[in-house]
């Protein structure tokens, strides 16, 4: 059992544990509001990005869509751009997206599957398992910022561009709610034409197919990775607040749990000592 020293030792220990937890929880909370409002900032620009692209392409025959980064091929060499956490105490956030990478790498596993690791946890968790890791991108969801996903993008568009990959996918985290987030796997490389029946803006264009594709399609691709870091960015701390938010009420029960036994054991001590004295003067009698 347990000393008296011992268990207030525990119940400091576990305050002091609280404490940081809680901290955590608020800065969480401050970066989580900053980021959302990236991310809801930057959807419209995505969204119309988007339409345009579906409205060009939609007005083009097949017969004209010629484009370096519409070409498809075999999927013999797969690209897959893997956004992960820079840091961890964020409940499953990481495991939730490398479940999803590891089916990816299975289903892909016939083909030479190479992985670009954007964040320190997917870097640190393909490594020990000795995957193929080609590019990496380190502490850059501090402040997601639109340089390094157009240098991401800049990458992937001259790869694809000469022919080293035939495929490129977008593996991300995509922010739903404060409490609601989910792995986003997104075929990123060749940009897909609009599907059968998709609905497409009415656009007039003064220029050519292939000068708005020139200009579209890289943009397009730069945009889409910048999206997927500010989705991962603001998933991440949201997860993180849940999850120091879940500590925080733990050790708050186990701080209870463990004053309580620390009473019982304090009032069994002051009454054996207590039924001590009573026998010891009723011995002299």
């Amino acid at each position: 059992m347990p000393s008296l020293i011992d268990l207030r030792r525990r119940i400091r220990s576990v305050k002091n544990t609280q404490q940081i937890t809680k901290a955590m929880k608020m800065v969480s909370a401050a970066k989580l509001r900053r980021a959302q409002e990236s991310v809801v900032a930057a959807r419209p620009f995505a969204t119309l990005l988007r339409e345009m692209l579906t409205s060009v392409l939609a007005n083009v025959g097949e017969e004209d869509l010629e484009h370096p980064l519409l070409a498809k091929r075999p999927e013999k060499r797969v690209l897959l751009l893997l956004l992960s956490g820079d840091k961890g105490l964020c409940g499953g956030f990481n495991t939730k997206v490398f479940k999803a990478s590891d089916e990816f790498c299975a289903k892909h596993s016939e083909q030479d599957l190479e992985l670009n690791a954007i964040g320190r946890k997917g870097r640190d968790y393909y490594k020990r398992r000795e995957a193929n890791i080609g590019s990496e991108w380190i502490n850059v969801f501090s402040a997601v910022k639109f340089e390094t996903a157009a240098e991401i993008g800049n990458k992937v568009i001259e790869r694809f561009s000469n022919s080293e990959v035939d495929s490129v996918y977008l593996l991300y985290t995509q922010f739903k709610s404060a409490l609601s987030s989910e792995p986003v796997l997104q075929p990123l490389l060749p940009v897909a034409p609009p599907a059968a029946g998709e609905a497409a803006a009415d656009y007039i264009f003064q220029q050519s197919p292939q000068e708005m594709f020139s200009s579209l399609l890289p943009r397009y691709v730069r945009n889409q990775v910048y999206q997927a870091m500010l989705e991962s960015s603001a998933s991440e701390h949201s997860a993180r607040m849940a999850a120091m938010d879940a500590a925080t009420r733990n050790a708050g029960e186990m701080i209870d749990s463990l004053t309580l036994h620390l009473n019982r054991i304090r009032q069994a001590s002051i009454t054996t000592e207590i039924i001590e004295v009573v026998s010891g003067a009723a011995a002299q009698e």
